[in-house]
């Protein structure tokens, strides 16, 4: 018990340190995402900005944590969503819309985006995040980067408030020295901080160096030293309990006074922010869970990140996402449960209450630096090595791609893009591989049936007209042309066509009219096209050997046929060759001990002492002559009938060694060796066995020398003929 006592202790201070380091990298980026989407509705609404990212911060913290599907992920105001809703408050800005109302239309789209979020969740599509590619992701990622660079410069340069980024560029007149000075110190603090201290999240480091500048210049014009009105600072923010619950309480109100078409016009915008904070929730949990070396709840965490998206939209707040840095922080300062992200929330609750006067002295210039940072930070300067690589240029064209329009379009855009860019890739790529593994002319191919009565020559003419396709990968629109152009040309001239199936990984109703189309080709030539090694069921879960009856490619009453592995499939075209050339069957003779073509030379005085040292033995068919596993010392020429020799391999499939016709031996391995059978040896018909015992034949080897060493070297030839037929196989298989 007081174990438990102490792990659980333990698991709670390493929370709380967690949660603490997490808010304290988390509440900065907040209040610059707040400030940098408030601030094109007019300068004075900075500190009401930095309210909402600290009031997101805690909504997000405390709800997102609770219901949410990762144990260690922190949820804040980010990136993205500074992205997207400061563009939307320049729209406001340029349409008139008064900044109150401004205020109150992105509140609204959190809003429906929260909600929409908990709809994905609900319906399952959380798992869809580990389809997105990689190309996506880093380019969406670099575009973020480069929007929050972009949108974070004129603040850096000091620039009036809603200035774009070309025109401050182009006005250097407005800059304020003084913001320059102040930013370029923070992020001088934010790169060297690390090196110097890990102790401290550099992001608090850097702002605390940043206030200190601005301090220092205030020291040198007094005019800085003051929070009202002044275009550098964030401004008072509120700060007393009454005052905050007033504020929520107005907001609420504001919310009543939307009409519909308002809502309407939120929707497109909202749908938008919850597909790009759902990727960048996912995203990071995928990244916590592999140095945690645990499994997030993708669909419970969309759900989670939608509550906390709808509490934070209802109380003022900015919505956000699982947020790298600080998750990061989280584990590393200890954190092991949800606890720790609600500590961060609960956390910046306190932050506000208690340090509001501090907060009204940080510069604008100073957030803007650390937000240029974390933009620079997010673009994946790795994948600018794709683009001196053949085989990745394309996968570079496409991060360009995405980045281009995220930049000049918008985000959701750019993912549509780079999704559809990535999946035209994968096509290519499939259309771009064969669909044939293997083709393997019949005559390459053993076929293992009796051949001790037949025509040697008239059974070697049997393979010209077989062919077999090992096809592999998938069989779709893209390949349907591939397919038909290597399975035409086999029609005319073959009886026919076997197609092994096992390689195969997807097919559609494309692929299955070219087969239907090389079937009716057949027919017309009077030939079979036969499937086999069909898979039980593809990744996709379609049931291929269903899927093809249904599309009318196997019938029972045409000339397509199924069979369950290639040794059937080619057993039953050797059954029909045999039955339409009319051949004598082998079943249905029986051969005297002086015909075996392995006693053919020996006295008579040998053949009587072979005759009283063998026995007769009769199996019937269906019955195993021997089962592997079984310890036996005999060996078995076949006097009448046939005898299949299978080596099963993976549970009901078996590897087809041999079918044995009268006067072939049968289980001469075991007869050697005196170990247990490899194989099982079936009696296909009713079937008359020579059985000669090991013992037997050791007395008949001290009398008749000359005749044991024809029959080891029968057995030795026999071996031989049959290992030399399966390295054949396997050299026409694996091509």
């Amino acid at each position: 018990m007081s174990e438990v006592i102490s792990v659980a202790r333990r698991d709670l201070i390493g929370d709380a340190w967690g949660g603490l380091a997490a808010m304290l990298v988390a509440l900065p980026a907040a209040i610059a995402f707040g400030v940098t989407i408030f601030s094109p509705l007019g300068g004075s609404l900075a500190a009401e900005g930095a309210l909402a990212g600290i009031l997101g911060a805690t909504a997000l913290g405390l709800i997102a944590s609770a219901f949410g599907g990762s144990s260690r992920l922190i949820t804040a105001p980010c990136a993205p969503a500074a992205a997207v809703l400061s563009a939307l408050a320049v729209s406001f800005t340029q349409q008139s819309i008064p900044p109150a109302a401004a205020i109150v239309l992105l509140s609204m789209i959190g809003l429906i985006a929260g909600a929409i979020q908990i709809s994905l969740g609900l319906v399952g599509v959380g798992r869809l995040i580990r389809f997105v590619p990689y190309p996506v992701v880093s380019g969406y990622l670099s575009g973020v980067g480069l929007i929050i660079i972009g949108s974070q410069i004129p603040k850096f340069l000091g620039a009036p408030s809603g200035t774009s980024l070309i025109d401050a560029l182009q006005t250097p007149a407005a800059w304020a020295w003084q913001s320059i000075v102040v930013g370029v110190v923070v992020v001088a603090a934010m790169m060297l901080t690390p090196r110097l201290t890990r102790t401290i999240p550099a992001a608090i480091l850097a702002l605390l160096a940043g206030i200190g500048c601005y301090l220092l210049l205030g020291l040198l014009d007094p005019a800085l030293l003051s929070t009202d009105n002044n275009p550098l600072l964030v401004g008072t923010l509120t700060g007393s309990d009454a005052s905050l619950a007033e504020s929520i309480r107005r907001h609420w109100l504001a919310f009543s006074s939307l009409a519909l078409r308002d809502i309407a016009q939120a929707l497109v915008p909202a749908l938008t922010l919850a597909v790009l904070l759902s990727i960048d929730t996912l995203k990071t949990c995928l990244v916590v869970d592999a140095m945690t070396n645990s499994h997030h709840d993708s669909n419970r965490e969309l759900v989670g990140q939608g509550l906390g998206n709808v509490a934070s939209s209802l109380i003022g707040g900015i919505p956000g996402a699982g947020t790298m840095g600080a998750s990061l922080l989280n584990i590393s300062g200890g954190g092991t449960t949800k606890r720790s992200g609600m500590i961060a929330g609960a956390l910046s609750l306190l932050a506000l209450l208690a340090l509001a006067p501090l907060i009204a002295w940080v510069p604008i210039a100073a957030l803007a630096a650390i937000l240029i940072v974390i933009g620079l930070r997010m673009i994946d300067r790795h994948s600018l090595s794709f683009f001196f690589t053949p085989a990745t240029r394309l996968d570079f064209m496409v991060i360009v791609a995405v980045i281009l329009v995220a930049i000049f379009g918008n985000l959701i855009a750019a993912s549509g893009v780079g999704v559809a860019l990535a999946i035209m890739l994968f096509l290519r790529e499939q259309t771009k591989s064969s669909v044939v593994r293997n083709r393997i002319e019949g005559e390459e191919i053993v076929v293992r049936r009796a051949r001790t009565l037949h025509d040697p020559a008239e059974m070697a003419h049997e393979g010209s007209d077989v062919v077999v396709f090992e096809l592999q990968g998938s069989l779709f629109f893209g390949t349907a042309s591939q397919l038909l152009a290597a399975l035409e040309p086999e029609t005319g001239s073959r009886k026919y066509v076997i197609l092994s199936m096992r390689r195969v990984q997807s097919l559609d109703v494309t692929a299955t009219h070219v087969l239907e189309q090389i079937k009716d080709r057949l027919e017309e030539n009077d030939g079979y096209l036969v499937f086999c090694d069909i898979p039980r069921g593809l990744p996709s879960g379609l049931k291929m050997k269903r899927f093809l009856k249904d599309t009318g490619v196997v019938r029972p009453t045409n000339k397509a046929f199924a069979f369950r592995q290639l040794d059937e499939a080619l057993e039953w075209v050797e059954a029909r060759t045999l039955a339409e050339a009319a051949v004598g069957q082998p079943e249905t003779t029986a051969l005297d001990l002086r015909d075996i073509p392995l006693l053919a030379g020996h006295g008579e005085d040998a053949l009587r002492a072979l005759e009283g040292a063998i026995e007769m033995r009769t199996v019937k068919a269906g019955k195993k002559v021997f089962k592997a596993g079984t310890a036996s010392d005999e060996l078995f020429v076949v006097r009448r009938g046939l005898v299949k020799v299978t080596l099963s391999i993976h549970k009901k499939e078996s590897y087809h060694l041999a079918t044995g016709g009268p006067g072939d031996i049968i289980g001469g391995m075991g007869f050697l060796d005196a170990m247990n059978h490899a194989a099982d040896a079936l009696a296909l018909t009713d079937t008359e066995l020579y059985v000669l015992s090991h013992r037997n034949f050791l007395e008949l080897t001290e009398h008749h020398r000359a005749l044991a060493l024809a029959i080891v070297e029968n057995i030795a030839r026999s071996l031989g003929d049959r290992l030399r037929g399966t390295i054949a196989e396997i050299q026409s298989l694996r091509g």
